[in-house]
């Protein structure tokens, strides 16, 4: 067995980590949905709790992009140099959900306190766009990445989780609390 291959072997679980993230991030995006409709339906959250559940989301989607962008990305592209054009495109979907999520936000911070139906056809607009572009943001960098991710060998990805692989908070606290 050659370094390489046992390298790839040690991370095989990279591409993995990145699935649940993404699992994570939608289940998380879904319950965010579910928050939306119940309140329009009168029966949810406040509308502080809701932006609180969207701080979350919008903070996770985030960390897991900007991760990408800085860490991520840049040791793909140098082992990877032909997917420098693949990690442009998915840069350019990072933006495009920033905005989304600037947008969506700033819906949520101006919910009245009664649900009405002309707020609820926006937020669910947004809502719905924010999925799609997310869900195919996914798919497109799970077909692309996933196998790339499992062939690195980045040591100091081994040592600390990088920013892109985190789920929650805890994750933050280092190799301890995994």
């Amino acid at each position: 067995m050659d370094a390489r291959s046992g390298a790839g072997s040690r991370l095989a679980g990279l591409g993995t980590q990145l699935l649940e993230v993404h699992v994570w991030l939608r289940e998380m995006l879904e319950d965010l949905r579910d928050g939306v409709d119940d309140y329009f339906d009168g029966k949810g959250l406040p509308p502080r709790d809701l932006r609180a559940h969207c701080l979350s989301f919008c903070t996770a989607l985030t960390r897991h992009h900007t991760g990408e962008d800085r860490g991520a990305f840049p040791a793909i592209a140098e082992e990877f140099p032909e997917l420098r054009k693949v990690l442009s495109d998915l840069r350019a979907d990072h933006n495009q959900l920033d905005w989304l999520l600037g947008r969506l936000r700033g819906l949520l911070d101006s919910l009245p306190e009664r649900p009405d139906p002309a707020t609820a056809a926006k937020v669910r607009e947004e809502v719905t766009a924010l999925s799609a572009i997310m869900q195919t943001h996914f798919i497109y960098e799970e077909k692309k990445l996933i196998s790339v991710l499992n062939s690195m060998d980045v040591p100091e990805w081994r040592e600390n989780r990088p920013a892109f692989l985190l789920t929650d908070d805890e994750d933050e606290a280092g190799p301890s609390s995994r």
